[in-house]
């Protein structure tokens, strides 16, 4: 679509699919897919966070692609799929489902990493038949369970109700970002990004997050804001890895260690020093290696078997 303005050139371009196909979800939402590498391959599954797009993942595909099959989609309203006045948890548990029916074969498990709403993804669809037949292990990137108001330091006020409504009128603010300036990137940079992020990774995340329509950022900004998934997270009985920059204002650590305390089968907490919420793009080498360990350690078949 004409509002994608993503980055043509280097790590964070988009990379062309093997394939590409719809997914159609419990109530009709038709989902943009794209599968990279080898058909056969070990099975990644990537779902993006709020107000990105399959091209959030673009450094993970590329390194991942060259010894795996790298499912990506976009969130409903996201990238390439069409927007839905179905915006909730719910939603998005259908549309991972339909997903992972769409892609993988019957008995196949994959690592499922989600960042930000992704991770609330899982969460949601933690419970769900198709999630549990499929999902081998998750990774927990940038994202939290509940209280993501509350617990927000995006704006550098004392806790309470004032800073509470305060950030979910700024981050549930339905204004149009306009094009991106140097003052966009220095505002996305600050409430999203480490301050060592480079212009490079600014430039790439600021024309992902200003290419998702505004009035799809501002009904799941409402959806968000209102978020309880604690129930998810005790459902989610596989194996799960958590991850978090120290400096992410938007999901702080505190959200990455109460999963971790509440996660069934947590097998590690991985805090990135000085990194915001961006993580995949931030830090790409960090996050595609711990997705490459879970598969080794939970997909690879054993000789013989």
């Amino acid at each position: 679509m004409s509002r994608l303005t993503h980055v043509s050139s280097g790590p964070y371009a988009p990379p062309v699919p093997a394939r590409v196909l719809t997914a159609v979800s419990a109530d009709g939402a038709r989902l943009h897919v794209e599968v990279h590498g080898a058909e056969g391959a070990p099975a990644v599954v990537l779902a993006h966070g709020w107000t990105c797009s399959t091209a959030f993942w673009a450094a993970q595909i590329r390194d991942l692609a060259a010894d795996h099959r790298v499912i990506v989609y976009d969130q409903r309203g996201h990238g390439r799929s069409p927007a839905s006045p179905a915006c909730s948890p719910e939603a998005l548990a259908d549309d991972l489902e339909a997903v992972l029916l769409a892609t993988l074969a019957p008995g196949e498990r994959a690592v499922v990493a989600g960042h930000s709403m992704g991770g609330m993804t899982v969460m949601a669809a933690a419970a769900r038949p198709a999630f549990r037949a499929h999902a081998a292990a998750v990774l927990l990137c940038s994202t939290g369970s509940s209280r993501l108001i509350a617990e927000s330091t995006v704006l550098p006020l004392r806790p309470g109700r004032l800073r509470s409504f305060l950030t979910r009128r700024v981050l549930g603010s339905s204004a149009p970002l306009g094009p991106v300036t140097p003052l966009a990137r220095r505002i996305l940079k600050y409430a999203t990004m480490g301050a060592g992020s480079a212009p490079h990774m600014v430039e790439a995340c600021a024309r992902i997050v200003h290419s998702c329509p505004r009035r799809v950022r501002h009904a799941w900004g409402g959806v968000l804001a209102l978020l309880d998934l604690d129930h998810g997270v005790r459902e989610l009985r596989v194996p799960a890895e958590v991850l978090v920059g120290t400096a992410d204002r938007l999901t702080p650590p505190v959200h990455a260690r109460a999963l971790a305390a509440a996660l069934p089968n947590c097998v590690g907490v991985v805090e990135l020093p000085g990194l915001g919420h961006m993580t995949p793009v931030e830090a790409p080498e960090a996050v595609t290696g711990r997705i490459r360990a879970l598969v080794t350690t939970y997909t690879q078949v054993k000789e013989g078997a």
